[in-house]
């Protein structure tokens, strides 16, 4: 995709949806952290469900270790991968408690040291809470980057460095949402919609699919 279709790319998501965000419920930092961390391999609707009960029993850090692992596990056991999930969740609440007064540090290293924390989960919290203009790679955001020609890659950290460099400056910010609904609900895996979709003709797919 040219830097002139890639700018028109964005005017017109932008145009759309002027202020997307997270569909992940939430209400503090802490709480975003969290429900990233549950949402691997699993829907946003199912991780909003657990963390509505998660959350009303326990909205902090030190609450939810007051409330212990089992119960927390038992919270959280509609969603896949549940055990491994909410021993990571007890595990990096601990480390939070114990290394930053049970805040979430808005910094990428000191994130990725976190149990169940990777790269994907430390851009969104750092793109959502603290506003940096990073790009977390989904499987939304990688299937829509190769598919458009906005950012090609092989792996996650490719189609992300491809990004980073050839989304606008302007609207680098947002992408990471726009990019997440826009594979989410117009561009999907299997049947996307073409037809319904408002950046039709300055997606590259059309040069493979001719």
């Amino acid at each position: 995709m040219t830097p002139d279709a890639a700018l028109e790319f964005f005017r017109r998501l932008a145009e759309r949806t002027p202020e997307p965000r997270t569909e992940l419920e939430y209400s503090t930092p802490y709480q975003l952290l969290v429900a990233v961390v549950l949402s691997a391999q699993a829907t946003d609707k199912s991780v909003n469900l657990a963390t509505r009960r998660l959350f009303a029993l326990a909205p902090t850090p030190q609450a939810l270790i007051d409330l212990g692992e089992e119960k927390l596990t038992e919270c959280v056991k509609t969603i896949g991968l549940y055990r491994a999930k909410a021993k990571n969740v007890f595990a990096l609440t601990k480390l939070l408690i114990e290394r930053y007064a049970g805040e979430v540090p808005p910094d990428r290293d000191a994130l990725e040291a976190l149990p169940g924390v990777g790269r994907k989960t430390a851009n969104v919290v750092l793109n959502s809470v603290f506003r940096q203009p990073v790009i977390a790679v989904d499987t939304h955001v990688f299937r829509l980057a190769n598919r458009t020609g906005l950012g090609r890659g092989k792996n996650v950290t490719e189609v992300e460095y491809a990004l980073m460099k050839n989304v606008p400056d302007r609207y680098l910010l947002n992408a990471h949402h726009w990019l997440i609904l826009h594979g989410r609900y117009v561009c999907t895996a299997k049947k996307p919609q073409c037809a319904a979709c408002c950046v039709y003709d300055v997606c590259d797919w059309l040069e493979k699919t001719n």
